[in-house]
Order: C-alpha cells, then sequence, then structure tokens
C-alpha cells in the first residue's frame, strides 16, 4: 500500500459497528453523589442544566471522523426506521459518508441513549442498543471490502460477533486492507486467545484499547506483558490508553509513551477514545511515523472532550495539519 503523504487519491475507509442516537444531559451543581454513584431517588426529581441531541456510536463516529480528515469514508451498521435512524443517516450523509454499506430494519428503534454529564466531565450512560444488534452474517456487506484501504472495526454486540467469520476471510482475500480494530464487549470477554480474535489479531494493522480493556483482553497483570502477548500475536501497531497518563504505542518492539496535552478543560469524555484511533489511523495510514500518529491522537481525543458529544470536536485536516505543526507534545521512546 502506498503511504506517501502526498498520495494522488483519497484513501477509502469503511467503519463497521454500531450507530447511536445521544441525547446528553448536562446535570446542574450540586446534583447527589453516592461514592462514585448518582443518586436518583425514587419519585424525585433532578434539575438539567441543558439538553444537547448529538448521534454517536462507535463506527458513526469513526467514519464521520475519518471523512473530517479527508477519507472516503463509508459507515457498514444499522438503523432502525424512525426518527433517530432517519437523523442518524442524514448526520452521515452531511459528513460526506457512505451509508451505501448501511441497513435500516423496518419497524425497530434505533440504538438510543441517555448521558447524564457532570461538572467534572464524568458521565453516567442509559443505554438501548436498539437494531445494532442485527450487525450479523445477513447485513453485513463483505463486497464492500473489496474497494476500500481501511477496514475499521469497533465494538460489537454479542450477536454482532458472528460477522467475525467472515470479516477474517474478507480481510485475508485482499491483504492491501489496512484493519484497525477496536475491540469490545463480548470480545474482550472472550480474550485475545478464541480463535476469531486470534485470526483477527493477525491481520490487525492498528490496535486500539485502554488500559483495563487490555489487561482483561490479554489476561495480564501489567501493561507490558499485555504489549508482549499481543505484539507476539502478530499486531503491526499496538496503541493502549491510560486516561491521564496519556498512551503508549508499540511497534516492531520499540515502544514509546505519549502525554496528555496539559490545560484542556474537559467538558465531556464521551468519544474519546474513538477520536484517539481516528487521528492514529489517519496519521498511520498517510505515512506519518508511530510517534507522530500518538501524537495526532491526543491532538483529536482534546478537540473532542472540549465539547459536548463524540463528534462536534473532531477535527478536519486542515486543523489537524495545523494542530501538528504547532504541537508541544513530545513522545518519549521507552527502553
Amino acid at each position: 500500500m502506498n503511504t506517501n503523504k502526498n498520495l494522488n487519491r483519497p484513501l477509502s475507509s469503511l467503519s463497521i459497528g454500531g450507530a447511536t442516537y445521544d441525547l446528553f444531559l448536562e446535570m446542574e451543581k450540586g446534583i447527589p453523589l453516592q461514592g462514585n454513584s448518582i443518586a436518583l431517588a425514587i419519585g424525585g426529581k433532578l434539575p438539567v442544566k441543558r439538553v444537547t441531541e448529538c448521534t454517536g456510536g462507535g463506527a458513526c463516529n469513526t467514519s464521520v471522523g475519518l471523512s473530517r480528515l479527508g477519507l472516503r469514508a463509508g459507515f457498514c451498521g444499522i438503523v432502525g426506521s424512525d426518527q433517530w435512524g432517519e437523523k442518524l443517516l442524514t448526520t452521515l450523509m452531511n459528513e460526506r459518508v457512505n451509508v451505501t454499506p448501511a441497513t435500516v430494519v423496518d419497524g425497530e428503534t434505533s440504538s438510543f441513549s441517555i448521558i447524564m454529564t457532570l461538572e467534572s466531565g464524568e458521565r453516567t450512560i442509559l443505554y438501548a442498543p436498539g437494531v445494532n444488534e442485527h450487525l450479523h452474517d445477513v447485513t453485513f456487506d463483505t463486497e464492500a471490502i473489496q474497494s476500500t484501504d481501511i477496514l475499521y472495526l469497533n465494538h460489537l454486540s454479542e450477536t454482532s460477533c458472528a460477522i467475525e467469520d467472515d470479516l477474517i476471510e474478507a480481510v485475508i482475500r485482499h491483504p492491501t486492507v489496512r484493519l484497525t480494530w477496536n475491540p469490545g464487549g463480548c470480545q474482550i470477554a472472550a480474550g485475545m486467545d478464541a480463535p476469531n480474535k486470534a485470526a483477527i489479531l493477525q491481520q490487525t494493522n492498528v490496535l486500539l484499547l485502554n488500559k483495563e480493556e487490555a489487561l482483561a483482553f490479554t489476561r495480564s497483570e501489567n501493561v507490558n506483558d499485555a504489549f508482549m502477548k499481543l505484539e507476539k500475536a502478530g499486531v503491526r501497531h499496538i496503541c493502549i490508553t491510560d486516561g491521564k497518563n496519556g498512551s503508549t504505542g508499540s511497534m516492531d518492539g520499540k515502544r514509546y509513551h505519549c502525554a496528555i496535552l496539559p490545560d484542556v478543560k474537559v467538558v465531556e469524555t464521551t468519544g474519546a477514545g474513538d477520536a484517539f484511533g481516528i487521528g492514529v489511523t489517519w496519521a498511520l495510514a498517510t505515512g506519518h511515523s508511530l510517534p507522530e500518529a500518538l501524537i495526532a491522537g491526543t491532538l483529536n481525543a482534546a478537540s473532542v472532550v472540549s465539547q459536548i458529544g463524540a463528534q462536534a470536536g473532531l477535527l478536519t485536516t486542515t486543523q489537524m495539519q495545523e494542530k501538528l505543526s504547532h504541537c508541544p507534545l513530545r513522545v518519549t521512546e521507552i527502553h
């Protein structure tokens, strides 16, 4: 694959996974807490400062983010034939995302979330998966993979893991496709040694996990062991994020650490992981080094957490290049 930064044509991508219509509730100061929990009294009322409607979900976020960064992005997921599904598709099309690989299920409800956000930026999510569970062999468009450069596999519901066999076969048939994988849910629980998971890892160009996911997925007690196991499994680039502690990336046995940007006002953290993965995937696909990719992911995530919703802060190509040229972040190699 051509990784020259001055490509003659836009790279193409296909994001596989969920789309969700999000309703953000910014809670007033002084909301009652019990330890790490919001206290919701039965029959009580809690004041809401502001309500914001947004589109979200892993594949929706990554397709929008990659489109803004200049890729010919596509969305392979499920929406219902309701007002939320219509808004999801409208948003994707307005962001110049190809929705031909998407499936609309008649008479069922699109995935929907109510997200309660606190002043600190932390949040609690009430989530109805809706039609996302209908992503399976019948609705998975394997033909779309033939004409794509980057395949971005997002979190899948338990029923949607049925597409893994077809996905592995399609990627093997088209070895020029770069696979970015962000495992979640049942995939994390199954572990990296489960047959399909091990097969996907062998085809993965970029693996994205947070620290807790990495330890659970690899059955490791520390991040170093997790890196070693994933490197041995054949993953080309591994990126593990750790919140305020920044991110660590691995390639060819070398590891690099990138801190977070200082003085970023965190408004709301939904979509930070997707934004990081979008930045890393774009940077590596367009010829940047892994250290540069970690910075690009960090810049994109910082922009997203400074606004409400998973997509409002996603950077455009111009914004990303401008920020990269003036970024104070430095990546250190870990010996």
